[in-house]
């Protein structure tokens, strides 16, 4: 699990057994909240970061053998893979153990948002409060996040903030792996400088905040055209006086030219 994308090696996948079917695939978020982006400095790899507001759901389902809670997030007028921006975390109850899907890895949208973090976090926080003595699943990591530096630091950092343990078994760092944890020893914490929660009030009160300003920018709006109008006028009025006295002035050395000569 990482806010790029963690998967076993292809060699791993081809050896495994085949998957088992899992219930509740149809399963959409129920529960929402806003989340906040706060504006950030651009960033080399990731762009541009403007203030942002996205919309996290989660979905809970429970059984005698299994439980799930499914998390996602919308980005506003926006489409992204339906793989992008979802979290599953499967807990086994016959062998108490918890797995994080996807198994293609956690597949973040916009990057470097805190969005991936926050997501680990809603996760592990609903884990640990029911089975805290579960054992969460080791995995291989994904060879092609280890190609660029940067990407496998920012993979390993995520991972690690989590509580989780990263190894590799060589110089490289290309063969990389998580190991087995518990879900108590996990951490359930996310940048709240990058990313804040936006209660109902709170949006509430921002809108009336922004209708507020608005309501204030059409006042000044007002009074600026009212002022732009009035240079108009001031303007028109001027340009027929210097119209007038251009004429006046043409019309009077005309008539000393003719006095002049007809003497």
């Amino acid at each position: 699990m990482t806010d790029t994308q963690t998967s076993p090696d292809t060699s791993a996948e081809q050896e495994a057994p085949p998957a088992v079917e899992l219930p509740w695939a149809d399963v959409h978020a129920e529960h929402h909240r806003m989340l906040r982006l706060a504006p950030l400095k651009t960033d080399r790899n990731t762009g541009g970061r403007p203030l942002r507001f996205v919309e996290f759901g989660y979905a809970e389902r429970n059984s005698k053998e299994l439980s799930l809670m499914r998390l996602t997030i919308k980005l506003p007028g926006q489409r992204v893979r339906k793989e992008q921006n979802l979290l599953d975390v499967w807990v086994d109850h016959q062998t108490r153990r918890v797995h994080f899907g996807p198994d293609s890895g956690l597949q973040i949208e916009p990057l470097n948002r805190g969005i991936g973090r926050y997501l680990a976090a809603q996760g592990i926080s609903w884990a640990k409060k029911r089975w805290p003595g579960y054992t969460v699943d080791g995995t291989d990591l994904n060879n092609k996040d280890a190609l660029n530096e940067d990407t496998r630091l920012r993979r390993d950092h995520f991972l690690r903030a989590h509580g989780f343990e990263v190894a590799y078994a060589d110089a490289q760092h290309l063969k990389g792996s998580v190991k087995e944890v518990k879900v108590g020893d996990l951490l359930a914490d996310w940048n709240s400088e990058k990313l804040q929660q936006v209660e109902i009030l709170e949006a509430a009160q921002m809108l009336q905040q922004a209708e507020h300003n608005l309501a204030e920018q059409e006042v000044k709006l007002k009074k600026h055209e009212e002022k732009v109008s009035k240079y108009k006028r001031e303007d028109a009025g001027l340009r027929f006086t210097i119209t007038c006295l251009v004429a006046f002035a043409v019309f009077q050395a005309g008539l000393l030219i003719w006095i002049a000569t007809h003497r």
